[in-house]
């Protein structure tokens, strides 16, 4: 194991430029910040359109949400570019966290009515666009990270009209309280496999829950337990996200 004040977290945002519309740089900054107030370096680089990625130089890979036009593009040069290496950083225990249109783009496709989106093929799911009503409000569902039985809340804000469909094998990161989730009847939000992530909670994600934040900090660095930080106003942020979701 790593200590934690000679570690140093390495992420690599996801086109950071173009898959960004939803405070998705506030997940970076809160990954950033924790990192900094417990001494654990943190490097952070970025891959856009037509540029590969190392699967060994990094220790977190971020995707997070854009417009459709820029999903399409992103969506097309995962495949080209950096499909093989996200496949073979996974494998290796490397966190992949997909947020949103992130998360979207962890499985095989996205249906768009005629049109088809491939995706990373990393877990087993699709989505497909609905023609009904979006699925938006906020959202809090109950999550077992460690498989220990020891659940926590994770809360946030979902805006989406792709319905996402789990392949049988395939584990949701939580359980619905409030909200939609996936297609708003399987009563199951995101995915995981492994060490890849995907949820469609954001708002940002993290600066409304500072634990996962630490978890991810901890489970990409391999250790079993950070130092506390005084997180009076992170405790206060999640409990206004799961007030607003009525949890």
């Amino acid at each position: 194991m790593a200590e934690a004040g000679r570690a140093t977290l390495r992420v690599c945002a996801l086109y950071p430029d173009l898959m960004n519309i939803y405070a998705d740089r506030g997940n970076l900054l809160m990954l950033e910040r924790r990192c900094e107030w417990r001494s654990i370096g943190f490097e952070v680089s970025a891959a856009g359109l037509g540029e590969g990625v190392e699967p060994d130089a990094h220790d977190l890979f971020y995707l997070g949400g854009g417009q459709d036009r820029d999903q399409r593009l992103c969506a097309l040069d995962l495949v080209e570019t950096k499909r093989d290496a996200l496949h073979a950083a996974a494998g290796r225990g490397a966190l992949v966290l997909g947020v949103c249109g992130g998360y979207q783009l962890l499985g095989h496709r996205y249906a768009l009515g005629d049109e088809e989106i491939p995706g990373l093929g990393l877990v087993d799911l699709e989505t497909i666009r609905s023609d009904g009503a979006r699925l938006i409000g906020n959202v809090a569902i109950e999550v077992d990270l460690d498989g220990d039985g020891r659940r926590r809340v994770l809360a946030g804000f979902e805006n989406h009209a792709g319905h996402t469909h789990l392949g049988p094998a395939e584990r949701p990161l939580g359980r619905v309280l409030k909200g939609h989730g996936n297609t708003g009847s399987s009563g199951l939000e995101g995915v995981r496999r492994g060490s890849v992530i995907g949820t469609y909670l954001h708002g940002p994600l993290l600066p409304k829950n500072a634990w996962f934040a630490d978890w991810l900090i901890a489970a990409a660095l391999g250790l079993d337990a950070l130092d506390a930080l005084d997180d009076r106003f992170e405790d206060a942020a999640h409990a206004e996200a799961r007030r607003a979701a009525g949890v």
